[in-house]
């Protein structure tokens, strides 16, 4: 059990000496800068989605007090039907989201500090089923999608933060 122990420290040490440091870690200034971003409203159903999901993930202490950034997204969200029958069903269906973001000063639209692209895919297997239940999967999908396309934005806005503490 020693041996385990002492080969952890050895780990630690090693990344500590490359020059390794948590995101988030070392202080609240990541954190900090995060809770100061508003999300701009995006389109549709799917786009909803996704700011809740951002919004979720960067302002953890709940709604910011101070809003200094202004976070623009343009979210696309596709079908394709990858699982087709000689008789034209579809029985599997691709889901591709794609989404570009800006980051800017409150109040300068025009001034970008960070911009980046996020994207995904995922699917669903669509077999006889009431509507009711096809929908679910779908909105369940579309869940799941815009959850992972928040997460890669919310890590390239972290790591333009840690880079710029100033902002």
């Amino acid at each position: 059990m020693s041996s385990n122990r002492a080969l952890a420290l050895a780990a630690l040490l090693a990344l500590g000496g490359c020059g390794f440091a948590p995101l988030y870690g070392g202080g609240e200034g990541v954190q900090a800068s995060l809770d100061e971003v508003k999300v701009a409203p995006i389109a549709d159903r799917p786009g909803q989605q996704l700011r809740q999901a951002i919004e979720d993930e960067m302002q953890v202490a709940g709604n910011p007090t101070q809003q200094l950034y202004l976070l623009t997204v343009n979210y696309g969200l596709n079908q394709q039907g990858i699982g087709v029958q000689a008789d034209s069903a579809t029985t599997r269906v691709r889901f591709i989201a794609n989404a570009t973001w800006r980051l800017s000063p409150i109040g300068q639209p025009g001034v970008a500090l960070a911009s980046g692209q996020a994207s995904t895919e995922d699917a669903l297997n669509v077999i006889d089923q009431q509507y009711f239940a096809q929908t679910l999967e779908t909105n369940t999908v579309d869940g799941q999608v815009a959850n992972e396309i928040a997460g890669q934005i919310v890590q390239q806005v972290s790591i333009y933060f840690k880079a710029h503490p100033e902002g």
